[in-house]
């Protein structure tokens, strides 16, 4: 009896140890499943964190919108729409493309031309403009670059020359780019050419501008000029139309039928002082006994001088009809 109690207990305590060791067993099992799943979850937290944005999602390049619009050298002139073309100088053609952007500077001078949507000549600008050298460029006895000039429409008429914006004296090419069918007395002996004289004898300009009209967009004959360009800092228009100035000052009354003697008119400053040697060494800036029409201009005066200013004496009236720079 004994025994079998003894043996009863004992197959209980036996039992109860292994059902003590299972449960011990499974408690550090199931610690360690979540142990492990901690970690892991651990893990993927850090690698998330750590990971570079810029590996799942690449970095863009700028658009193209982002590059600064392209400008002209003056007055904000925008030329973000006209088309960079090379074209030789001595291109004869006549032709110019609609919306181009042409450099009609001879050698490395940079003098930028635009022609508009009907190929019309608008615009001719230069930072700066240099003079021609016939010492170290190859120019004619008559001083050309070129022995004639672009065949731009209305170019054939016997009154209208192939007139330079920027003239070969200044560093202009002859091609359709810098080339206007202009009044031939304008051209020669009229506004563009004492304006072609002030820059030459001013030694060059800086920020030179042409704007030219038209009446219409069918012709590429011009019927308007303003120029502005700076010599010694100072500011100069010159404004006209494309017509002959013999004609207009015939019809204003300012020439006889010789063009001899114009009539008497003031055109000088109120403050103007009567003729002196004093004076004239205020507007005569390099003292060489005359004066030029830059120099004119910059002490004030007004254009044309005639034949009954003080001042006319001290100038060059290269057609005698008593005007300098009408």
């Amino acid at each position: 009896m004994n025994k079998r109690v003894i043996s009863v207990v004992a197959t209980v305590v036996l039992l109860s140890f292994l059902a003590g060791c299972g449960t011990i067993t499974e408690q550090a099992s199931t610690k360690k499943v979540q142990s492990q799943t901690s970690a892991a979850a651990k893990t993927v937290k850090t690698n998330d964190t750590e990971k570079p944005k810029s590996d799942s999602e690449p970095t863009k390049a700028a658009p193209a919108s982002s590059t600064p619009k392209a400008t002209g050298t003056a007055g904000g002139f925008d030329d973000s729409k006209y088309t960079l073309l090379k074209v030789d100088g001595g291109d004869m053609s006549g032709y110019r493309q609609p919306n181009a952007k042409v450099d009609v500077g001879f050698g490395g001078r940079e003098y930028w031309a635009y022609a508009n949507d009907y190929g019309q000549l608008i615009r001719v600008e230069a930072k700066k403009v240099t003079l021609q050298n016939p010492n170290t460029e190859h120019v004619s006895s008559s001083g050309r670059y070129y022995s004639d000039e672009a065949n731009v429409p209305g170019t054939e008429s016997p009154t209208l020359d192939e007139g330079h914006v920027i003239a070969d004296s200044l560093g202009g090419v002859s091609n359709a780019y810098n080339i206007t069918p202009q009044d031939s007395i304008l051209n020669r002996h009229g506004n563009q050419s004492y304006m072609e004289k002030v820059i030459r004898d001013a030694g060059g300009c800086t920020d030179f501008v042409a704007v030219i009209q038209y009446p219409n967009t069918q012709t590429q004959i011009p019927n308007h000029y303003k120029f502005t360009y700076k010599i010694q800092g100072r500011t100069i228009t010159d404004e006209f139309d494309n017509v002959n100035p013999d004609e207009v000052n015939k019809n204003l009354g300012k020439t006889t039928g010789t063009s001899s003697t114009p009539p008497k008119t003031n055109n000088v400053p109120v403050n103007e002082p009567v003729s002196s040697n004093e004076v004239v060494s205020k507007v005569d800036t390099n003292h060489n006994g005359s004066v030029t029409i830059s120099e004119a201009k910059a002490a004030g005066f007004k254009m044309p001088i005639t034949r009954d200013s003080w001042l006319y004496q001290y100038m060059d009236d290269r057609d005698g009809d008593g005007l300098v720079g009408e």
